[in-house]
């Protein structure tokens, strides 16, 4: 294999290098839902919507599913 007849110097390495810090950010959309900021053409991970449908519902805690079917009970 050859082998560099003469050291690269710092500054030719550091550029180099440095090109990976200029990639452009990825585009990014907001939910139809509920606004937040979402990469376009995934579901949100917020509320579980994608293109206007319930995908995923929103996982709850224990404590707040059964405060949840209390105030249910408590109409009825």
């Amino acid at each position: 294999m050859p082998n560099p007849k003469r050291k690269h110097t710092p500054h030719r390495r550091d550029c180099r290098r440095s090109a990976n810090s200029k990639l452009d950010v990825p585009n990014s959309g907001k939910c139809s839902n509920c606004g937040v900021v979402k990469m376009p053409h995934k579901i949100c991970a917020e509320c579980g919507f994608y293109n206007g449908e319930l995908i995923t519902p929103k996982k709850m805690k224990k404590s707040e599913k059964s405060a949840l079917q209390q105030q249910e009970t408590d109409k009825q």
